[in-house]
C-alpha cells in the first residue's frame, strides 16, 4: 500500500537503470514511473510489463491470476537505454476502465494541486507522481484519455501521440483500434526529449503552425469560461507569431457535414443532450461501441471464468461491455477513416503543420466519491472531447493554464497523425510565453 508521503502514487517502488549510462544519453538523470500496467523484466510492471514483476492491472485477482512477466515493454526499454532511472510502477484504475484515477483496492492518488478532488484516470498515478515532483517524468496508457485528463487534473503536460506510432506491445490491452501509450512531465524540454527517445525522432528545427484553429463549440462545453482558457493561447501566438494564424470554426458542425457513416450514431439521446455537441456525442458513442467490443475480446473470458472484486463504477462499465456485440463494428471503422480524412482537410492538406485547439475537460476535476449520476454530463463531454484524437488517431498534448477558481484549468492541442515532432517543438517554443499570460489572467482574478 502506497504512503503518504508518495501522494499513494506508488503501487512499487525500485530502482531500475542501464548498467551504463553516458552522460550524453538524452535522459541522463531523469528519473520515470510507469503505470502497472505494462511488462518489465527482473524489472517491474502494473499495465506495463517488466521482466520478474507482475503485471497488475489495478486488480489483485488480476495479480493473483497473472505470472511474472518475462520481458519488458518496449516503450519503458526505450527510456531506460535513453539513460532515464525508473524508480517504480504506479496506481491505476481497474482495468484501466475509468477517467476518475480511484481505485478501491489500492487506494486512490492524491491530486497534487486539488486533494479534495479526483486524479484523472485511468494513469492517475503516473499523473500524480510528476505533478507531486516525485519524479521527472512518468509513462501511462491512453485509451480514451487516460493520459489527458489526469494532465489537466493535476496541472501537468500530457502527451497522447499519433496512434499506433510508440509499440504497445508488453502493455496489456484494453482496445486496439485505441490504445496508445502516452506521457508526462512538468517540463516542456523533459516532454520533448522523452517523445523523441518514445518515437525515435531525430532533431529538427521547429516549424512555425500554418494556422491555429480554435473549436469555438467545444470551449463552450467547458463550465470555465471560454475567454479563461482561450485568451493565453490567443495572447501567446500573437505574441509570437502574428495574429494572422489564429481561426475559428464550429468542430460539431463540420464533423457532421463530413462524416456520413455518423449518422448512425446519431441517436435521439445524443442529439437531445443539451448540455453536448450531438455529433461528438455520437463520435464518443462510436468509440465506445468498438472500446466495448475490443475489451471483451480481451478480457470477456478471464472476467468470466475469476469473477474479479471490481469497484463502483468499473463492475457496471465491465457488464455492460461483456454485452457487446459486433453490430456496426465497420461502421465504427468508417467514422475511423472518415474523420481522419475530413480533421486532414480542416487543419490543411498541404500546409501539414495547422493545430486544433479544445479544451482538455469539460471543466474542474470532480470531487472524490461524487455519485455517479452527478457525474454522468462531465463524462459525457469529456468523452467526447477526448474522441476527436481517439477517432481520429491524431496526436494531441494537454497545457496547463494555472488556476481558476483554485482548481486546474487545461488546454489541448491536436495535430494530425505522424506530426507529433512538430507538436511537441511547438509546446516547447509556446510554453513560457503561454504561462506568462496565464499568470497576467490570474493576476487579473480571472
Amino acid at each position: 500500500m502506497a504512503k503518504d508521503t508518495d501522494y499513494g502514487a506508488f503501487m512499487e517502488k525500485f530502482v531500475l537503470q542501464q548498467s551504463s549510462s553516458a552522460r550524453e544519453l538524452p535522459l541522463n538523470s531523469l528519473t520515470f514511473a510507469v503505470k502497472d500496467m505494462s511488462v518489465l523484466i527482473t524489472l517491474f510492471a502494473q499495465r506495463f510489463d517488466v521482466d520478474g514483476y507482475v503485471t497488475g492491472f489495478g486488480n489483485p485477482d488480476w495479480a493473483r491470476t497473472h505470472p511474472a512477466a518475462t520481458s519488458t515493454a518496449p516503450a519503458v526499454l526505450a527510456v531506460l537505454r535513453g539513460g532515464a532511472t525508473c524508480v517504480g510502477k504506479t496506481v491505476l484504475d481497474e482495468m484501466a476502465y475509468s477517467m476518475n484515477g480511484e481505485n478501491k483496492h489500492y487506494g486512490t492518488p492524491k491530486n497534487p494541486c486539488a486533494p479534495d478532488r479526483v486524479p484523472g484516470g485511468s494513469s492517475s498515478g503516473s499523473a500524480v507522481a510528476v505533478g507531486a515532483k516525485l519524479v521527472d517524468f512518468s509513462l501511462g496508457t491512453d485509451t480514451g484519455g487516460s493520459v489527458r485528463i489526469p494532465a489537466s487534473h493535476c496541472r501537468i503536460l500530457g502527451f497522447r501521440p499519433s496512434h499506433g506510432a510508440i509499440s504497445t506491445t508488453g502493455v496489456i490491452p484494453m482496445a486496439q483500434s485505441f490504445d496508445s501509450v502516452g506521457w508526462f512531465a512538468r517540463d516542456p524540454m523533459i516532454l520533448n526529449r522523452v517523445g523523441r527517445v518514445l518515437l525515435q525522432l531525430p532533431e529538427v528545427d521547429p516549424v512555425i503552425p500554418s494556422q491555429i484553429i480554435i473549436a469555438e463549440d467545444c470551449f463552450q462545453l467547458s463550465t470555465i469560461p471560454s475567454d479563461r482558457v482561450t485568451e493565453p493561447l490567443l495572447k501567446s501566438v500573437n505574441k509570437l507569431f502574428g495574429g494572422d494564424l489564429v481561426k475559428h470554426a464550429v468542430l460539431g458542425d463540420y464533423v457532421k457535414e463530413k462524416l456520413p457513416s455518423l449518422k448512425q450514431f446519431m441517436i435521439k439521446g445524443n442529439v437531445d443532450q443539451e448540455y453536448n455537441i450531438p455529433s461528438l456525442a455520437a463520435l464518443a458513442s462510436a468509440v465506445q461501441l468498438l472500446l466495448r467490443y475490443e475489451f471483451k475480446n480481451n478480457h470477456g473470458e478471464w472476467i468470466s471464468t475469476v469473477k474479479p472484486d471490481l469497484g463502483p463504477g468499473i463492475s457496471e462499465r465491465v457488464r455492460e461491455a461483456l454485452r457487446a456485440t459486433d453490430e456496426n463494428l465497420d461502421v465504427c471503422h468508417s467514422v475511423k477513416t472518415e474523420l481522419r480524412a475530413a480533421l486532414n482537410v480542416l487543419l490543411g492538406i498541404i500546409q501539414d503543420f495547422g493545430v486544433l485547439a479544445i479544451p482538455t475537460v469539460p471543466g474542474p476535476p470532480p470531487k472524490l466519491q461524487s455519485d455517479q449520476i452527478p457525474l454522468e454530463a462531465f463524462r459525457a463531454k469529456a468523452s467526447s472531447l477526448q474522441s476527436i484524437a481517439g477517432v481520429s488517431g491524431f496526436c494531441q498534448v494537454s497545457i496547463p493554464l494555472g488556476m481558476y477558481d483554485n482548481l486546474p484549468v487545461a488546454i489541448s492541442l491536436l495535430a494530425k497523425h505522424g506530426s507529433d515532432g512538430f507538436l511537441l517543438n511547438f509546446v516547447e517554443i509556446l510554453y513560457d510565453t503561454l504561462q506568462e499570460e496565464v499568470g497576467i489572467a490570474e493576476q487579473k482574478g480571472y
